[in-house]
């Protein structure tokens, strides 16, 4: 079976044009003693609105993978298809993320409950499992609930993962299952009813994204409370250890954080807590790369500044469309958004000081980043002329997507 190693990290290329800054990253982190392996991910909603096709993807990451010389293992990630988006992926990808949230509560056939507590006995009454906060102390009522809530999304990623098993062979891919895109978090019960029900369907999953409790906004920090969290994280961590015996499910499954890059405050938490269960971690980084390019345009100055502020001023007047899609993963207080005739004004060190994520800087405005976050979509509709700027500000972009991507991501989690 093509296995995902223990620690890696997925990172989103929206232009392919950043691959090799990306992948420098992984190889200062294996320098420094961490193997973090790259697994560049993008989703059909960004091919269809940057006009790319998943083997751009693929070609990126060979390319980059060719050039700097990289010995490990790489792959392709599918990122969040589904049953109709995921024939085009097929040939690229050799990673699926598989998205189910949108099947959570939906109906299912009535004997199904029934059958998934005749197998599972153990559902029933208290369970204690090591690692685990508290003991899961459940009633025949508790297990229908959550029946009736995740197994049809449950089904509907065994469709999936069987269909893209049938076109590659079974042992020619990894698969995650994705829950994490929708409105309440998964319990670490819930959880291991999921594990179970994947297990029972014969789905082979080495990730799984669930919801965590909090904000997962998209560009920036963690909101929620830390204790909370901390402890979720754990208990995630030790029923993944508990299903992966009880439920014969691949050695290495682990967890997998979507919009998990920029989320410095959980960073502690969770690298302490891998490390203390021996237990793997796949980080989603989600668009963070994309700053960085608009970042690198107006550190250049001149025509990279003009074309950073261009982007800013279409995003704003586009505000409500852009962010549509992304409501419930970003929080942007208008009334902290600068005038677009305000930011023609600034120098590059003004901008990038309100874009970059560095929450010690005063000038960081975490709306303004929000925004140009979900303003991608400007630089799309501007074609050859935003790819040709990246060309021309490629020493500065690089250096930035690196420099984030390894020493705000990659080192506090996995090295040292």
């Amino acid at each position: 079976m093509l296995t995902l190693g223990k620690y890696s990290v997925g990172v989103g290329d929206r232009f392919a044009h950043q691959a090799k800054a990306q992948l420098r990253a992984c190889q200062l982190a294996a320098k420094a003693g961490a193997e973090v392996i790259p697994v560049w991910n993008k989703s059909n909603r960004e091919h269809t609105i940057i006009g790319s096709e998943p083997g751009s993807v693929r070609a990126s990451a060979d390319a980059a993978v060719k050039e700097l010389n990289w010995t490990k293992p790489y792959h392709v990630d599918a990122d969040h298809i589904r049953l109709e988006t995921v024939d085009r992926f097929l040939a690229a990808s050799d990673f699926f993320t598989i998205d189910v949230a949108d099947s959570i509560g939906q109906p299912i056939p009535a004997n199904a409950v029934k059958i998934f507590a005749t197998r599972h006995p153990e559902f029933l009454g208290t369970l204690a499992i090591p690692g685990v906060s508290a003991p899961f102390t459940t009633t025949a009522s508790d297990v229908e609930r959550v029946a009736s809530k995740y197994l049809k999304a449950v089904k509907d990623a065994s469709a999936i993962y069987n269909k893209i098993a049938w076109a590659k062979g079974s042992d020619n891919f990894i698969a995650e299952v994705s829950m994490d895109e929708t409105d309440a978090p998964q319990s670490p019960f819930e959880l291991l009813f999921i594990l179970a029900a994947l297990s029972n369907e014969g789905v082979r999953v080495q990730t799984i994204a669930p919801k965590f409790t909090g904000r997962f906004n998209k560009g920036v920090d963690y909101v929620g409370d830390l204790a909370q969290f901390e402890t979720e994280f754990r208990d995630d961590l030790a029923v993944i250890a508990f299903a992966v015996k009880q439920f014969r499910l691949p050695a290495n499954l682990k967890l997998s954080v979507h919009s998990g890059s920029d989320k410095f405050s959980i960073y502690p938490i969770m690298k302490k807590a891998i490390r203390e269960a021996d237990a793997g971690l796949h980080l989603k980084t989600a668009g963070t790369t994309w700053l960085e390019e608009v970042i690198g345009l107006a550190e250049t100055g001149g025509d990279g500044l003009a074309m950073a502020k261009a982007i800013y001023a279409k995003a704003l007047t586009k505000k409500d469309e852009l962010c549509a899609p992304y409501a419930t993963v970003i929080d942007i207080d208008a009334s902290k958004l600068p005038t677009a005739d305000a930011v023609n004004d600034w120098s590059a060190e003004q901008f990038t000081g309100a874009l970059r994520h560095d929450q010690a800087n005063p000038q960081f405005n975490s709306s303004f980043r929000q925004l140009v976050h979900v303003g991608f979509k400007v630089a799309a509709q501007m074609g050859e002329q935003y790819l040709g700027m990246l060309r021309t500000c490629e020493p500065a972009v690089s250096r930035n997507v690196t420099t984030n991507l390894y020493d705000r991501h990659l080192k506090p989690l996995f090295v040292g």
